[in-house]
């Protein structure tokens, strides 16, 4: 009976670390591009792929359109360069169009058995002073930056911004940004339901989805078999807003699962 016993307490031990394992797929801070080029306004309009591909070895991005790579610090972006009070962004930031294109980006994983692909990374409404710009209404509504991250079904594992069966989705709504060039970032975390794939190869879609123009920092991937799970990351000071159909913990966050459109 004590031999059984003790088999029993040191199952009931285990069974949590099981659940809890989880994977780093991604860790990206963007604070090394290879050949970057400034373009004289402190942003660069080359691809992705070209300035952060293959970090680490075999890694792909996928775009729609134009998805700028920021350079903060400088001097040039509305003649004061982008001004990171918060010590979040460091030297570098990727920025997205949700308006005059649809700039998306794409990045392929393989989940294996795990159950969920989760994801962090800090947010901030940001505008460019070149290209077109500016793009961020200042005072509408609107402006509010809101992003969606999507989870496609991969099976052939190529990498893509999402053209299999959608699988499930979240988005996430940033803070209103009083000021062109100076960040304002908030985190958004959250887990895409990977259960539907059909052998673990999946494509999590980034895409912004109102603000006019948004940018994004520190991305950290993770399989789990826990929604949400990203590991030991630094508390947030400020948290994002996720934009759902119910509240959780008194209102103060809000979410919305469903399947991707």
């Amino acid at each position: 009976m004590k031999r059984l016993r003790e088999l029993v307490i040191v199952a009931a031990l285990l069974a949590p670390a099981s659940a809890m394992a989880s994977t780093v797929l991604y860790d990206q801070d963007f604070e090394n591009p290879t050949g970057f080029v400034n373009n004289g306004a402190d942003l660069s309009q080359q691809s992705v792929n070209s300035l952060y591909g293959n970090q680490p070895p075999g890694f792909v991005f996928a775009q729609d359109f134009t998805v700028e790579t920021l350079r903060v610090g400088g001097n040039l972006a509305f003649g004061a360069g982008y001004v990171d009070n918060q010590n979040i962004a460091g030297n570098y930031m990727l920025g997205m169009l949700s308006g005059a294109q649809d700039d998306k980006l794409g990045l392929a994983f393989n989940v294996g058995a795990f159950d969920f692909l989760n994801l962090r990374l800090d947010i901030t409404s940001v505008d460019l002073s070149c290209c077109g710009g500016q793009f961020v209404p200042n005072g509408d509504p609107s402006a509010t930056p809101i992003f969606r991250f999507s989870l496609y079904d991969n099976p052939g594992g190529a990498p893509g911004v999402g053209a299999g069966a959608a699988l499930d989705f979240f988005d996430v709504e940033g803070l209103a940004n009083p000021s062109n060039n100076v960040l304002l970032f908030s985190e958004a975390t959250g887990g895409l339901d990977a259960t539907g794939s059909t052998n673990g190869n999946v494509i999590l879609r980034i895409d912004l989805l109102q603000g006019g123009y948004a940018g994004f920092d520190n991305l950290r991937v993770v399989a789990s078999n826990i929604e949400g799970d990203v590991g030991g990351v630094p508390e947030p000071s400020t948290w994002a807003l996720m934009i759902g159909g119910f509240g959780l913990a008194g209102g103060a966050l809000r979410r919305r699962r469903a399947v991707a459109a």
